[in-house]
Parts: structure tokens; sequence; C-alpha cells
């Protein structure tokens, strides 16, 4: 059984969206307006273009997927730092820490060792049974709530590199006070 973590190409956009859809049924199924839980092939091909999506790959298949968008990409970010989004594991590979090995590795490698990212968030929306405290169980804290579409929508912040993190919440809080 081979594992490989790999960033998506257009060409991944149908495997993609059909894990994301098998994955995000329960979503539907609460009524939770999530984009990707809808989405269709431009959608997920907009989003590999426009985003760094990320794929597990099992023996070859797509079992999971992951998106970050960086705030310079993103012009309604609600915060300075990458945001993670469309996180799916395909149903039949849950429970198997596939979905824990790809967010460990983009958290870990890819935003903390090479973006250098302080921190990283996302969103979830607060009536979901469980999605709050697993995350919570990652190391996320919840830090802001905003209702968007009649829906309480939930954010949650992972600090990735506590010196960094406070490097850049001091400047960012001097730069709000007119400081240098």
């Amino acid at each position: 059984m081979s594992q490989l973590i790999r960033l998506a190409t257009v060409t991944d956009a149908s495997e993609v969206l059909g894990v994301t859809l098998r994955a995000y049924e329960p979503i539907r199924d609460l009524n939770i307006k999530f984009l990707a839980a809808t989405a269709d092939l431009q959608l997920v091909t907009n989003n590999i273009r426009r985003n760094l999506t990320y794929v597990l790959e099992q023996d070859g298949q797509i079992v999971s997927t992951v998106t970050v968008r960086h705030p310079w990409n993103d012009p309604e970010h609600f915060s300075p730092y990458p945001f993670i989004w469309w996180f799916a594991v395909d149903p039949l590979y849950k429970q198997k820490g596939i979905g824990s090995a790809l967010l460990t590795w983009v958290e870990e490698n890819m935003l903390r060792d090479q973006v250098k990212a302080p921190a990283v968030y996302l969103a979830t929306a607060d009536r979901h049974p469980w999605l709050v405290s697993i995350y919570e169980r990652r190391g996320y804290e919840i830090f802001a709530e905003r209702v968007h579409d009649g829906e309480k929508i939930v954010y949650l912040r992972k600090i990735l590199d506590e010196t960094l993190y406070r490097i850049k919440n001091h400047w960012l809080v001097n730069k709000n006070v007119g400081g240098n």
C-alpha cells in the first residue's frame, strides 16, 4: 500500500470532484451550504487553478484532498494567514488516518516549513455535529464567529510556529496603532 501526497493539477479535477462530493454528502444531508458540497467540475478546476490543492493518493487513487488559499489570493480574507478549505476524505477511507496524514503534511511540511506561515485557519458551520471538536483535537482554537447566509460559521486557528506568530501579531498590533 503506497501513499503519495502531491499538488493537484487540472487533470485531477474530475477525481477530486468525485472524492469531494462523496465526502460532503453528510454536509448536504445537514443542509449546510458549503460551496464544496455542491461543486461541479468547473468550480473544482477553478479551485485547482487559483489555489494550492493537495491530494493524497493511495495506490494511485486520490482518496483525500485539501485546498490552501493564501490571503494575497483572497480579497475577502478574514485573517492574515493561509486558509484551509475543501478538505475531503473519500468515505471508503474514513477512520484510517488518511485525512489526518494529509492535514499534518500540509500544516507542517508546506505551510510551516516551506511557506513559513506562523498560523493557519479554517472555518466550519457551528451546527455541524462533530467538525469543531475534531479540529480542536488537532490543536485548532476558535478565534471568531460570524453569520454568513444565515449560517453561524466558526473560525478556528492553529499556531504552527509560536515565535513567528508572536512576531507577526506584535507587528500587526503596532501597525494598527501607528507604530513602525
